[in-house]
């Protein structure tokens, strides 16, 4: 035992001063007090780092592709009127869905103030929610071979010679004339809008120069494709998709798809969660350039997101966050008026087109703190620890140029 005790000694990394060899001065212990702030200050934001809770993101492969994606809209068209508004989404497999202002959204009116402004706080209290979407064979269904009962004129959009179609409401007769690819324009002189003063109300909303606001939820697949607002009625014919232009044609500079986006989420949407602003990137934003003869695109690249936090109590979130381009030209095409090297494509139709791009990738946002306590202790110790070996540096010179400064004087 004897000979171990030194043995333990010759290896003691810490080797002790003798007391009485000790000098202490009045710079070292105003050193050492600074040293314990700074030591104390250090610790501090060292706990904070501990306790604060970040978002670390993972990127995935998407394996919820197959899940619907939700679209939540809503956008106020300052110079369009309710009645004239269709919107149609189409997809890459060919699908499209005719006219979806009939499922899951509202029309709201909006009014105009005393100097002929849009007002979006001034909405009318009348809603105009649009009836489910249903096809031309069903609204103008037909009469059975000898069935009696009333079948109201098509005006010729649709055969009638065996009472297989009956347009008995203004809404099937406009439908049957997109089918036919006939201008419907107010719908004046037919006699079932006359009669349900379609045409009146039409003609006093053009009048009033009203504008309509479109909110609601739709649900899509994860396929990329576009959803467009265009004017009149719209209906796939010989493979072109095709919107019926004659009223807003007849209104000369009356209309025109001036818009702001109120909002723009893609499935829910996260409160409070870090990155929760990125899907936001629409909101409050708006064209005006007063042509009637215009096309806005917006191109969205559409990634899924997922939202993970530490407390129990608060479940996973999956939403979407996307990143857009936007682009408008006139529909005569030639050169842009800014960038005069610019060139135009001419054609297509005045409205407001939303292109999206799903992503394959899945973005994973998980909370968890930014030190582990390994970490924490690891920073503590660290700190202290090079706060002394500053200090004793310190210590060290003051000393060496108090002497130096001492025997000077002794001189």
């Amino acid at each position: 035992m004897s000979n171990a005790k030194p043995r333990l000694m010759s290896i003691d990394a810490f080797a002790k001063t003798v007391e009485d060899a000790r000098i202490r001065t009045t710079s070292g212990g105003i050193i050492t007090l600074i040293c314990v702030l700074i030591v104390l200050v250090l610790i501090r934001n060292e706990y904070n780092d501990y306790t604060t809770i970040i978002s670390r993101p993972e990127l995935v492969v998407d394996r919820d592709i197959n899940k619907p994606l939700d679209i939540n809209l809503d956008i106020s068209f300052w110079n369009m009127p309710c009645d004239i508004l269709s919107l149609d989404i189409m997809d890459e497999t060919g699908d499209v869905q005719l006219d979806i202002l009939r499922a899951g959204f509202k029309k709201f009116r909006i009014t105009k103030d005393a100097n002929g402004n849009p007002d979006d706080e001034i909405l009318d209290e009348e809603s105009v929610p649009v009836n489910s979407d249903v096809s031309i064979e069903i609204l103008a269904k037909g009469l059975k071979e000898g069935e009696n009962g009333e079948c109201g004129s098509c005006y010729g959009a649709l055969p009638q010679d065996k009472k297989q179609y009956c347009c008995n409401d203004c809404e099937t007769v406009k439908l049957a004339y997109a089918e036919a690819g006939w201008g419907f324009f107010d719908g004046e002189n037919i006699q079932q809008c006359e009669k349900e003063g379609y045409v009146k109300r039409l003609k006093e909303r053009v009048a009033a120069k009203e504008g309509c606001r479109i909110m609601g939820t739709t649900r899509i697949n994860r396929i990329s494709g576009s959803m467009d607002f265009a004017p009149g009625a719209s209906v796939n014919s010989k493979g072109r998709h095709v919107h019926d232009l004659s009223l807003y044609n007849k209104e000369g500079t009356s209309f025109n798809f001036d818009h702001v986006i109120n909002s723009l989420t893609f499935g829910e949407v996260p409160k409070g969660a870090e990155g929760s602003e990125s899907t936001h990137s629409l909101d409050r934003f708006g064209m005006k350039v007063n042509n009637r003869d215009h096309v806005f695109s917006y191109y969205l690249k559409v990634v899924a997101t997922r939202f993970e936090f530490l407390s129990e109590s608060k479940k996973s979130l999956d939403t979407n966050q996307f990143s857009v381009i936007t682009h408008n030209r006139p529909l005569k095409g030639g050169k842009d008026e800014d960038h005069k090297n610019t060139v135009h494509a001419r054609g297509g139709f005045p409205g407001v087109i939303f292109h999206f791009d799903i992503s394959p990738l899945k973005i994973i946002n998980k909370e968890q703190y930014a030190k582990t306590w390994s970490g924490f202790v690891l920073g503590v110790i660290s700190s202290i620890a090079g706060v002394l070996m500053v200090g004793t540096l310190l210590d060290k010179s003051v000393y060496a140029a108090e002497q130096a400064i001492k025997s000077k004087k002794d001189l």
